[in-house]
């Protein structure tokens, strides 16, 4: 139902935004766009919503070149797009369903948005609205009086009074706290998934991407470095940039010696990855919790225990180990000081080309 076809944009001065990207949106998906502040996370939010333009490529929504409409035409794709932001963007002096009533503009006019005038239908509408997002007790409560999540999801019921084929997410949970973000995660899955939304979500956090999405895309300096499932993401990482960003990783330099053979710190070590050649440089990935502690004697490398923190489920452990800390998780913990050795199986090394290649 959308497509991004070889979209960039380029401002002022030359600072290029957007780099010819491209990806597709099915009808119902939720995909997250995820990147460090200045990945283009924004510009390519701004361009969705028709509040700029790109320097070249298209944007296609419903078959329809959205980059060339204008006026009415380019008004009716706006009304089958909602947004959400970060701040909610509430009247605190008005009750909870004047603000969604405030975002029912697709059949209001001038007159009727200057004195607030709504037929019955958009009244009911709007309360069913209110009663999805679980606020209908309060319904004619201030918005200023409401909690974090609670005026959350009146911005979201406010977004959905339009009916949006389309609601684009701009760091909607960033404002709550770690508690009422996961909350607020499962809830906002639930109503995608109950009304059947293509949602767009905009977000620096990987945990909240991979545990939302259905599809997330990977961006870095206007690129697109990866786009597939959340496991794909996770497990089959393309570049050392995404399996540094998403999750954490131990990522090391390594010689492909042939196929399904890597050396790492001048030992051998069999792995799963075909199609690198014979003796390239490549980036070795290695997920710390694939890691495991053995006796020195039983592992070709070892080192020592720097530091040891408990967090809840695992320890997090850093090893020196041939110039370089090796980030370790295990539900064991290891002794500061202590000489260990590491050991990882075939399928734990994930290979990928250097970035510079």
């Amino acid at each position: 139902m959308l497509q991004i076809d070889s979209v960039s944009k380029l401002y002022k001065g030359g600072d290029k935004a957007l780099d010819n990207i491209s990806f597709s949106v099915e009808q119902g998906e939720f995909i997250s766009v995820i990147g460090k502040s200045g990945a283009g996370k924004t510009t390519l939010f701004r361009l969705l919503n028709g509040m700029i333009k790109p320097t070249a490529g298209r944007i296609i929504i419903n078959n329809q070149d959205f980059t060339k409409l204008k006026g009415r035409k380019k008004r009716d794709i706006q009304k089958t797009i909602g947004t959400i932001y970060q701040d909610f963007c509430l009247v605190d002096t008005i009750t909870c369903l004047d603000n969604v009533l405030n975002g029912a503009l697709a059949d209001r006019n001038a007159f009727q948005a200057l004195f607030g005038i709504f037929t019955k239908e958009q009244k009911e509408y709007a309360r069913k609205q209110l009663e999805a997002v679980g606020l209908s007790e309060k319904m004619y409560s201030y918005a200023g009086k409401l909690s974090g999540g609670q005026k959350q999801r009146v911005a979201i019921a406010r977004a959905l009074v339009n009916e949006p084929k389309v609601l684009l997410l701009d760091e909607p949970l960033g404002a709550l706290d770690l508690k009422l973000r996961k909350d607020m995660q499962i809830e906002l899955k639930r109503i995608q998934q109950s009304l059947e939304i293509t949602f767009i979500y905009v977000t620096h956090d990987q945990e909240e991407a991979l545990t939302m999405s259905d599809t997330v895309v990977v961006m870095n300096n206007g690129d697109i470095q990866q786009i597939g499932s959340p496991v794909d993401i996770y497990n089959e990482p393309k570049n050392a940039f995404v399996a540094d960003f998403i999750g954490e990783s131990n990522i090391l330099n390594g010689m492909m010696v042939k196929d399904l053979l890597v050396e790492i710190n001048g030992h051998r070590f069999e792995c799963v990855d075909t199609g690198f050649g014979e003796n390239k440089p490549v980036d070795v990935v290695i997920r710390p919790e694939d890691i495991q502690l053995v006796k020195p004697d039983d592992s070709h490398i070892s080192g020592v225990v720097q530091s040891v923190t408990f967090k809840g489920v695992h320890y997090e452990m850093l090893i020196e180990a041939y110039d370089h800390d090796w980030l370790v998780h295990s539900t064991k913990a290891a002794e500061v000081g202590s000489t260990v050795g590491i050991k990882f199986d075939p399928y734990d090394i994930h290979i990928m080309h250097k970035m510079n290649d």
